[in-house]
């Protein structure tokens, strides 16, 4: 499917969604082109004044700004690809994610603001409608401003396309990293939060938790929008569950369930406003203002739009509230199979006798849980001359949030697969049904990891789950 993209307002994360994740293909409204082609042709009038100083266009790259370039030398400077943005190398972002950073580059082009060759617009846009594209390092991104994302993924472009003035610059500079980089931790997570609230009222449920810790009351009470959300989806999801419950009230770790659920719940949402914003943002240096009233000939003003301030706190803040999620879900895992506190039969094994150790699925949940913890520590800006050479004295190191936080939601993934089938286990030792909203979860936990009536391997039927568990998420996306 190829869509049509007119304004900045079209880039939402629907858009981004369905681009990146799904694979649809993109191009230019004729009121784009015509914006772009309106935008060229004032700029190249613009930088005839002889005595205007643009970046990268009548000067020097970087420590070379100093030089300056009329006619010829400024046409020849402009042709040269920009071949030392692509000396990152490592394991590769995956395809999502490039076509993420492709679609979120377009930004700068479809209203004027990079000023750049309208026909080089349509080049990148046509990365996203063909075959599969370059492969992006997620290493070695260590420099100021995402010119070294870039340069992979265009290098091909312009190498063949008859670059001009400010083109080369207009192809790398900008964030669309961390604009693809946040939109794609957003929908992961949101999809991770509909797994995450099931499992853990799938566990509720298991233990026979009183439902007065998830009242309605507690809406006003804490007066919280996010909290209230989670005290209405865990109710709903326990609507129906068993009459008999707990004689007194459960651990701690299933009362406060709304409070860390709400806390995921509010990460995500800001994640999302980050991304939306950040999708639609102009991001590139230097960046070029269309003619008005004011100043006829149009403006050109160097920037550091191309430095993403909020993506990287956002991600952290992901990789935080899933790590934290990773330890409710060790603690449920103890206290269920421990009978003193779950008042169910211990190691949740019932009188057939001996059917295996599940106590070392909580040695397994603390692994899990600390390497979540690992992956979900806060990302600064580098100190001392943390930025590269010259210059560009200042690095996003938004790559290494991302990268955090991917791996604390695969460790989340990984604890709630061994939490859904210890549950399991507790439904089937006390011979009880799940509540009908997570009648077809444990029926899917069971598929892949059975009740234990007899000694066997864990390992395979863990991982099955915690991979099924994981395609569920990135449904519909080309690669996970």
């Amino acid at each position: 499917m190829i869509l049509d993209l007119d304004t900045r307002a079209d880039l939402t994360l629907d858009l981004y969604r369905r681009v990146a994740w799904e694979g649809a293909g993109l191009r230019f409204t004729k009121g784009a082109m015509a914006r772009m082609e309106q935008a060229r042709a004032s700029f190249m009038k613009l930088i005839e004044d002889p005595e205007l100083v643009i970046y990268g266009v009548t000067s020097g790259y970087g420590q070379h700004a100093k030089l300056r370039f009329e006619g010829e030398a400024r046409l020849k400077h402009a042709r040269i690809p920009p071949f030392p943005t692509t000396a990152p190398f490592g394991k590769a972002a995956p395809e999502r994610v490039a076509r993420g950073i492709v679609l979120a580059r377009l930004a700068n082009f479809i209203d004027g603001h990079a000023a750049a060759t309208p026909g080089l617009a349509v080049e990148v846009a046509n990365l996203l409608n063909g075959g599969k594209l370059p492969e992006v390092s997620l290493e070695g991104q260590g420099g100021a401003g995402e010119i070294l994302w870039m340069g992979p993924l265009i290098i091909a472009i312009a190498e063949r396309f008859p670059l001009a003035e400010k083109d080369a610059l207009s192809l790398i500079n900008g964030s669309p990293a961390a604009s693809a980089l946040i939109a794609d931790a957003a929908i992961a997570m949101r999809r991770r939060l509909d797994l995450a609230e099931r499992v853990m009222a799938l566990s509720a449920e298991a233990i026979k938790a009183p439902l007065e810790a998830y009242d309605p009351a507690f809406e006003d009470l804490w007066e919280d929008a996010y909290e209230a959300a989670s005290l209405r989806r865990l109710r709903a999801l326990l609507s129906g569950g068993g009459a008999e419950r707990r004689p007194y009230q459960a651990p701690v770790s299933y009362r406060i369930l709304p409070r860390v659920l709400g806390q995921f719940r509010r990460v995500i949402a800001q994640a999302e406003e980050i991304a939306a914003s950040s999708l639609r943002s102009v991001t590139d240096n230097p960046v070029f203002l269309a003619p008005d009233a004011t100043h006829p000939k149009g403006r050109v003003f160097s920037n550091g739009g191309y430095h993403n301030a909020r993506a990287y706190p956002a991600l952290d803040n992901l990789a935080a509230a899933a790590a934290d999620l990773c330890a409710i879900a060790e603690r449920h895992t103890t206290k269920l199979l421990d009978g003193r506190y779950s008042l169910l039969p211990d190691q949740l094994q019932d009188d057939n006798g001996y059917q295996g150790y599940l106590g070392v699925l909580g040695f397994v949940q603390v692994g899990y849980a600390e390497q979540a913890r690992r992956a979900a520590q806060r990302t600064f800006l580098p100190g001392s001359e943390g930025g590269g050479f010259g210059q560009n004295d200042v690095a996003p190191l938004t790559g290494l949030a991302w990268m955090g936080q991917e791996e604390a939601g695969r460790c989340l993934d990984a604890a709630l697969a061994m939490l859904g089938a210890v549950a399991s286990q507790a439904f089937h030792v006390t011979k009880r049904s799940a509540p009908p909203a997570l009648a077809e979860l444990l029926e899917e936990i069971r598929a892949s990891f059975p009740p234990l009536d007899a000694p066997r391997t864990y390992a395979p039927g863990l991982n099955a789950l915690a991979e099924k568990f994981r395609a569920e998420i990135y449904k519909g996306s080309s690669s996970t």
